[in-house]
């Protein structure tokens, strides 16, 4: 299957980043390269992009898309937890940009080979990197019906985790291991109550959520990577991500806003202790969301939001204490 992906938001990306002729940038989430490509054509000639991503067909993808710009493209395969590692390899000591895109790539969801699907019946696997040995499918068939119950309902926000969770450990327990995701579709409507089922898209999508993001660690490394990301920018230079979900956004949302310096001591604290003295002004008040016309063009962006932060010319005295 060819690697297809549409990014979202390009223009509102370039807009808000504002990449100069000479820069240095990451795309830590390079996909088929779009929103590489447009940074690029910003940068050159003398700059030079670094493009991460741990899905070998993304990366090949956008080698290919990319050739053009020869050595001011550098492609990693790794996950971008390892992004402060990645940048002292190639010996550089701070960028001016950096972009995130939490987005699954419409490749890896039409592609059943990659068993992200709920929409035909082929192996439950969803991950990202394929060199992984940990799948949906492992999940599904070890953990108790209190850790799958957790999942299902703090990464997919499902009201009938519980009950789904324990379906799934019945059927397993009565008809031996979940094998595909058509089988867990069915557990999953089951599970659900008929009058509830026909309310907020496919039955299954949250469930499948949870499960594509607990299988990729997704919501665990984004506070880190996000402050990595904020240790490497030259003063002047901007960090940018893109959610699809509210988890994602939350997460995005609250590090920026400790990264301007608001204190996230917990009340009753007698004095702050989260040394909330930020260096960061936030560029985007609101989130930055697809215009009609693109959500017409692609309806997966639909619920994309953007939000940028820069780091400040001048670092206050405060922050540096």
């Amino acid at each position: 299957m060819k690697f297809q992906h549409k990014s979202v938001l390009m223009s509102e990306v370039i807009i808000g980043l504002k990449p100069q002729p000479g820069d240095i940038y990451i795309d830590c989430t390079l996909g088929g390269g779009g929103h590489a490509w447009a940074i690029l054509n910003e940068i050159m000639p003398s700059g030079i992009l670094i493009g991460i991503d741990k899905d070998g067909d993304a990366l090949e993808a956008a080698c290919q898309n990319l050739a053009e710009y020869g050595s001011s493209f550098i492609p990693v395969r790794e996950n971008f937890s390892a992004l402060k590692k990645i940048v002292a390899d190639l010996n550089i000591n701070a960028v001016n940009g950096i972009l995130f895109d939490f987005g699954l790539s419409s490749y890896q969801l039409d592609n059943p080979d990659r068993g992200f699907t709920y929409q035909e019946n082929v192996r439950l696997d969803m991950r990202m990197d394929l060199r992984e040995k940990s799948t949906a499918e492992d999940l599904i068939n070890t953990l108790s019906i209190k850790e799958l119950a957790y999942i299902i309902k703090n990464y997919g926000e499902e009201r009938w985790a519980h009950r789904i969770a324990e379906f799934i450990v019945l059927t397993r327990e009565r008809k031996g291991k979940i094998h595909f995701t058509g089988e867990l579709v069915e557990i999953i409507k089951d599970a659900i109550p008929a009058r509830y089922r026909r309310q907020g898209g496919h039955p299954a999508r949250k469930t499948f959520q949870a499960l594509r993001i607990a299988v990729n660690r997704e919501l665990e490394i984004i506070p880190t990577v996000l402050q990595d990301a904020a240790s490497l920018l030259l003063p002047g230079g901007k960090l940018g991500a893109i959610s699809f979900h509210s988890l994602e956004d939350r997460l995005v949302k609250k590090v920026f806003r400790q990264l301007q310096g608001e204190c996230f001591c917990p009340p009753g604290m007698p004095y702050c202790v989260c040394k909330g003295k930020g260096c960061f002004t936030i560029i985007t008040k609101k989130p930055v969301v697809p215009r009609d016309t693109e959500i017409k063009d692609n309806p997966r962006a639909r619920s994309a939001k953007l939000r940028i932060i820069e780091k400040c010319q001048v670092l206050n005295e405060k922050a540096g204490e």
